[in-house]
């Protein structure tokens, strides 16, 4: 598995990122446990949660959240043999986790608390990367910077990331840290696949610009990217939702999975494969609910797509035209 740096840190982490929303909710703890050996054994060290997974979508409104998906991560790396030691460490903060106006958000009160509990929940004592899982529109960059410069100091946090922000969240925040003498935010968590291009437009030039690591998160499109035609009438991808969506991407569909029939390999590896192609990814979040779908992933990290396959991607799955404004202007 390759490496690379994390944005414009020192920090290298592999090219996939494990992502464990699955885990609890979709993975039984046992099965998630064995997952994750796999992938370190694969290469793959950069493992993502939040505080707030573990739940079933109708689960949401249960308070307090427990964080299960944390507590299943934190049970595996107390069993030892270096687990701790050989991962980089991300969760987030933001969702409410308790009852209260105070249960959610990046106030000052709610990061101390929550960066506890998570640290309690995943059985360390700090975090490598403290992700902001959204903008706090109510809460100004100057409470949110104290409070997190407090967190490094202490040795509870190394990095500081965001997920979920606007071109313009970063530019903003970053410049607050930069008046701060801070180093600010390193990486952007964001919905980016084939089928969803929009940080095209601002966030990634804005990460580029400000030295973030661009860690897509739903690669594979919620599945439709993964073989939905092929799949349409099992699994996940029989719902309501997916079939819509299917039906209203068919003839990309079509010709996206008799490309990736042509080359030879899955539309899953292949679309993993592409993300790792674009400018300012440092490394897909791949949420297996199966050691099987771990292995898609792992192999689709080893795939090379030429220039020629690379247009004809973009062909099938045009972007938003390139970056502001020239996208919608001149």
């Amino acid at each position: 598995m390759d490496t690379t740096r994390l944005g414009r840190t020192g920090l290298r982490v592999s090219r996939l990122c494990l992502g464990t929303m699955n885990f609890g909710p979709e993975t039984s703890e046992q099965d998630s446990h064995r997952i994750m050996d796999r992938a370190l054994d694969a290469g793959v060290f950069f493992f993502d949660t939040a505080d707030m997974y573990g739940y079933k979508f109708g689960q949401w409104d249960t308070l307090p959240r427990e964080g299960p998906t944390e507590q299943i991560i934190g049970r595996w790396l107390a069993q030892g043999g270096g687990r701790r030691e050989r991962i980089v460490l991300a969760t987030k903060v933001y969702g409410q986790m308790w009852a209260g106006p105070n249960g959610r958000g990046l106030s000052a009160y709610h990061l101390r608390r929550a960066c506890e509990e998570s640290l309690r929940r995943l059985r360390t004592d700090h975090l490598d990367l403290y992700q902001m899982h959204h903008v706090d529109r109510d809460t100004p960059w100057e409470e949110i910077w104290q409070a997190m410069e407090l967190l490094v100091q202490q040795g509870k946090v190394l990095y500081v990331g965001s997920s979920n922000f606007a071109g313009w969240h970063i530019a903003r925040a970053n410049e607050a840290a930069a008046r701060r003498g801070f180093l600010g935010l390193v990486s952007e968590q964001s919905l980016y696949n084939l089928a969803a291009r929009t940080i095209e437009l601002e966030v990634a030039p804005a990460c580029r610009a400000y030295g973030l690591g661009i860690l897509p998160w739903s690669p594979l499109g919620g599945g439709l990217l993964g073989g939905a035609l092929q799949r349409a009438a099992t699994g996940r991808r029989a719902s309501q939702r997916i079939q819509d969506r299917v039906e209203q991407h068919r003839p990309r569909l079509e010709r996206w999975e008799r490309l990736c029939a042509e080359l030879g390999h899955g539309p899953a590896d292949v679309a993993l494969a592409w993300l790792l192609h674009q400018p300012g990814v440092t490394a897909p979040i791949v949420g297996p609910r199966t050691m099987e779908q771990l292995e898609e992933a792992l192999r689709a990290a080893e795939l090379k797509l030429d220039a020629k396959t690379l247009k004809t991607i973009d062909e099938i799955w045009p972007g938003p035209g390139g970056e502001a404004p020239e996208a919608y202007a001149w």
